[in-house]
């Protein structure tokens, strides 16, 4: 991609996204120091303000994505314009960018790349912090009432946190990216609680009481909501029971995502003070899905895809695959090698399943071999090249009653939904 200092801005009026991608992929500085600053300073020229919306921005090792949702349909139950900035995408780069449920158009994206390529100068950006000041753009221009603004990495340092939101929430805290966010909890627990502010609500997920967590409630002065303390939730074999100290409901259906994110989610909502009763709230966690999180794709066989990647995420995968009943198992994994592969997929050997491995076309793509070596000599398995190999042989072999499950990354999910040509809920 040429260099824009050379070249007039009429131009690169005229590219298309996966131009405009090209671009951010080429500007994506080798070395860089973390920090906002440069991203302040962009968001500063760009005069992106959002004194008028009520921001809400989420944090957490895993659940971002179902959380900010499920708000967003409580949003939109109650009549409120809502604007989602979420990452990464699964199918097209416009998901990132959600207003009132809609994907922004690949028009509108290029229109904020331009601004923030106009306000940027010379200053270095990398890929995230460009795309993330152009959805910040993007949800401003929407006007909407509430914005929902998903962390991409960690918080303190993330791009997103130069905005400063009228509630955060922290989802959970688990162990990934140990090299960007240390290799124990509570390190993780003190780049998340980044996203903290003076005198504001925090919401937080897990009853863990990190002690990074509690210095920073302290420190900010902060009205802190523990789950299992200050809010719960149990469940029962048809039905979900959630209260606080100021109310409860007593027949919420299960839901669809994890329940630990609804049950954050509808403290969120209290704080919100959507106009929602009992019985909206019961549509909006039925209505509420979110592509590649136990997203079904077939049936006879059953294929289920989910994005976990990481021991957390995995064990929720397979406390949900031990819930169904089906006659063989076929495990589709990709992974990337910077990940706990190990502990991600250890407690999967104990189903008896048939291990279907294939390789990620990516930089930090783990090879088959790569994961095979975590797994013991008894499993079942075949290597193959790709995931979308590995996936149409497990096809092949499934029968009517058999399950495939794919999972391992964002990027084995996005490979095999574009395979399947089911980016879409069914």
């Amino acid at each position: 991609m040429t260099n824009l200092s050379s070249i007039q801005a009429s131009e690169y009026e005229a590219w298309s996204l996966n131009e405009w991608l090209d671009h951010l992929s080429a500007l994506h500085p080798k070395n860089i120091e973390m920090g906002l600053e440069r991203v302040a300073t962009v968001f500063k020229q760009l005069n992106i303000s959002f004194s008028k919306q009520t921001v809400v921005t989420v944090a957490g090792t895993n659940g971002k994505g179902t959380t900010c949702a499920f708000l967003e349909q409580a949003c939109l139950a109650a009549g409120k314009k809502v604007g989602v900035y979420s990452s990464p995408h699964l199918i097209q780069y416009t998901e990132r960018v959600r207003i009132n449920g809609i994907d922004g158009s690949e028009q509108a994206h290029c229109r904020a790349f331009q601004a923030v390529e106009r306000a940027r100068g010379d200053i270095p950006l990398t890929y995230f912090e460009f795309g993330t000041l152009a959805g910040l753009k993007l949800v401003q221009d929407a006007n909407v009432d509430i914005a929902l603004l998903e962390v991409g990495l960690g918080g303190r340092l993330d791009a997103v946190n130069v905005v400063s939101p009228n509630i955060a929430v922290i989802t959970s805290i688990d162990l990934d990216h140990q090299d960007w966010l240390g290799d124990t909890k509570e390190l993780v627990a003190a780049e998340k609680a980044g996203i903290m502010r003076d005198n504001i609500p925090v919401v937080l997920g897990e009853p863990v009481k990190y002690q990074a967590l509690l210095d920073a409630v302290s420190k900010h002065s902060a009205l802190a909501f523990w789950q299992r303390v200050d809010f719960d939730y149990q469940l029962a074999d048809d039905y979900m029971v959630w209260s606080n100290h100021q109310l409860s409901y007593a027949q919420l259906p299960i839901p669809h995502i994890p329940a630990q994110n609804v049950s954050t989610g509808l403290q969120v909502i209290q704080l919100l003070k959507l106009d929602l009763n009992e019985a909206d709230l019961a549509k909006v966690i039925t209505d509420t899905r979110l592509p590649g999180r136990c997203q079904y794709i077939g049936d006879s066989p059953a294929i289920m895809v989910d994005v976990a990647h990481n021991p957390h995420a995995t064990g929720y995968l397979l406390s949900q695959i031990r819930k169904l009943d089906y006659d063989r198992l076929y495990l589709v994994v990709g992974m990337l090698k910077d990940k706990d592969i190990r502990s991600s997929l250890a407690d999967f050997s104990n189903l008896n399943g048939h291990w279907m491995l294939g390789g990620l076309d990516v930089p930090r793509g783990a090879t088959a071999a790569d994961i095979k070596t975590v797994l013991g000599e008894q499993q079942k398995v075949l290597e193959f090249s790709t995931v979308c190999q590995a996936f149409e042989k497990a096809k092949a072999l499934a029968h009517e009653q058999d399950l495939i499950v794919v999972f391992g990354s964002f990027f084995t999910v996005s490979d095999i939904l574009k395979l399947s040509n089911k980016g879409n809920n069914e």
